[in-house]
């Protein structure tokens, strides 16, 4: 796993090195001496995302910073992200970001579909079932660890601005409402819940320990321990956005359904909802 782990950060490398040209996954792969099938399964097993994918949103946010930060015509700012056209690009951009680079340009507020992927190459050993055990609150010293998984799954956070959810963080730490877990000093898992409405404000799992229940685990520490209602919400992509990595999937997987559609910060969005009666009773069964 470690040789994989290792692997897969040269191909990171690679492709943040590359992100101005035409790139795909055999490029990639060539680069790193790997076959492409093989590259491709263990980059979307640990990334969460294909290469394909993972390229596509690293370049738009670049784009995207582009057209916020500096004055260079969209075409440039197009070809520099690897599209043949600026038509393409703006089909692809206005698909992830709901509205066109000249649009977005105007309103001056840059947020990132993908940050880099920064992986953790020497995992402590982080194996079991009972996480919720492991469930702690998060105290001002978690900040920096905390702060790099948010940056890991921003994808499934649109229009997330650093430094107002770094406030609203600090907040919740003092009101006692941030829990973490942690394998060694990386945060693998993080909520920011309001326990009084049962709303989860902020659910992050680390990619690379997706598939260990830890989502489950958060979920089942707020309904039985930390929330005295008698559901759990959260928000996340509306069906069928192009700009969801598996977001909506996910959580139909832990039991919740759907609710009522809403805007968020100008973006659509849906809320979903976990009731304990159902948690409950699919525990029993």
């Amino acid at each position: 796993m470690a040789g994989n782990i290792r692997s897969l950060a040269e191909a990171i490398d690679y492709i943040e090195n590359h992100l101005h040209e035409k790139l795909d996954l055999e490029a990639v792969a060539m680069a790193v001496h790997y076959s492409k099938y093989h590259l491709h399964r263990i980059f979307a097993e640990t990334v969460g995302l294909t290469v394909h994918d993972y390229i596509q949103r690293r370049q738009l946010t670049e784009a995207a910073k582009l057209l916020v930060f500096s004055d260079r015509p969209i075409l440039e700012i197009a070809l520099a992200a690897g599209y043949e056209s600026q038509q393409s690009f703006t089909d692809s951009f206005k698909a992830m970001y709901k509205k066109t680079p000249n649009r977005y340009r105007v309103e001056e507020a840059f947020y990132p579909l993908q940050l880099r992927c920064v992986l953790n190459e020497r995992p402590a050993g982080f194996e079991g079932s009972d996480w919720s055990e492991k469930i702690v609150f998060a105290v001002e010293e978690d900040i920096p660890a905390w702060m790099e998984l948010v940056r890991l799954v921003v994808d499934g956070f649109p229009c997330l601005d650093e430094g107002q959810y770094l406030r609203q963080l600090r907040e919740y730490i003092r009101n006692r409402r941030a829990f973490m877990l942690k394998d060694g000093d990386t945060a693998v898992g993080i909520m920011a819940l309001n326990e009084e409405t049962g709303s989860i404000d902020f659910l992050g799992i680390h990619p690379q320990y997706r598939k260990k229940g830890i989502a489950k685990a958060f979920c089942e520490k707020a309904l039985k321990e930390l929330t005295r209602t008698e559901e759990l919400t959260v928000t996340t992509f509306r069906e069928g956005d192009k700009a969801d990595t598996g977001y909506r999937e996910s959580l139909k997987e832990l039991g919740f359904a759907e609710g009522e559609l809403l805007v968020e910060f100008g973006y659509p969005t849906q809320r979903f909802i976990l009731r304990r009666e159902k948690w409950e009773g699919e525990e029993d069964e």
